[in-house]
């Protein structure tokens, strides 16, 4: 990578790592920067009341995604769930119960303050069917065709190489596979200097790709059935979506 990848990559660590001691300290993380206040646009207001009462008081204080993954990615029992960017581990706690005991729910952190407040999160939740992994979105450490379903909660946003990730999506999915992600996404109208006005690249704003270049990077990966569905606005021209997309199954056309 370029210095400059290498060093939003340790900014956006560093952001994480502080929110992952704060909530393990009993405080709130919140994915914005100071210009995007938590609330109703990050965190974990995006989850009903059924769903944080339910988990550890701990993985809620450490949400800091734009929406709620698991809402949407109608997980099935005994699937395999991969959520990038696991965080605190409030995805894949929701997840793991959703897949039942015969599913299994990998969580991918690149933090490792993030990685031990969720290993003790999945220890309070009882959850023996989630693993935590580390490793990088643009690397991720499973083999090809390992995963039923991909998820990630604000995550993608911040990669440096988002061609990399979907890649990596692409890969360890099985054919038929589908992903369900929350990220936030620019208006096409915006360019990058516009994107960077309306927040930092660790407060989710910043690194956004477009509607278009999500859909364009999405299908160079290899991915059909795109849909891209704005939730929120999150700042001037930028919103939270949900993104949907298929692996073809083998054999197909796509």
């Amino acid at each position: 990578m370029s210095a400059t990848s290498d060093a939003l990559r340790e900014t956006v660590r560093a952001r994480y790592a502080s929110a992952a001691v704060q909530a393990t300290e009993g405080g709130t993380g919140c994915c914005g920067s100071q210009a995007i206040e938590a609330g109703d646009t990050f965190g974990a207001a995006l989850y009903g009341a059924d769903e944080r009462d339910t988990l550890p008081a701990e993985a809620v204080a450490a949400s800091l995604g734009c929406g709620n993954p698991t809402a949407v990615a109608d997980l099935r029992e005994g699937e395999r769930v991969l959520d990038l960017g696991s965080g605190g581990g409030i995805d894949v706690l929701l997840s793991a119960r959703r897949v039942g005991p015969t599913g299994t729910v990998y969580g991918l952190d690149m933090t490792e303050e993030m990685l031990a407040l969720a290993l003790a999160n999945r220890d309070r939740a009882g959850a023996t069917n989630a693993e935590f992994l580390k490793g990088t979105v643009e690397a991720v450490p499973l083999p090809a065709n390992t995963v039923d379903v991909v998820i990630s909660n604000c995550v993608i946003n911040l990669s440096v190489d988002k061609s990399a990730v979907f890649a990596e999506m692409f890969r360890v999915l099985v054919p038929g596979g589908r992903i369900g992600v929350s990220d936030v996404v620019a208006d096409d109208g915006l360019t990058p200097a516009q994107r960077a006005e309306r927040g930092d690249y660790a407060g989710c704003v910043a690194g956004a790709l477009s509607f278009a270049e999500y859909r364009a990077g999405l299908a160079a990966a290899g991915f059909t059935g795109i849909e891209l569905t704005p939730t929120h606005a999150v700042a001037d021209g930028m919103h939270a979506a949900i993104v949907r997309a298929v692996k073809p199954a083998a054999g197909s056309r796509g």
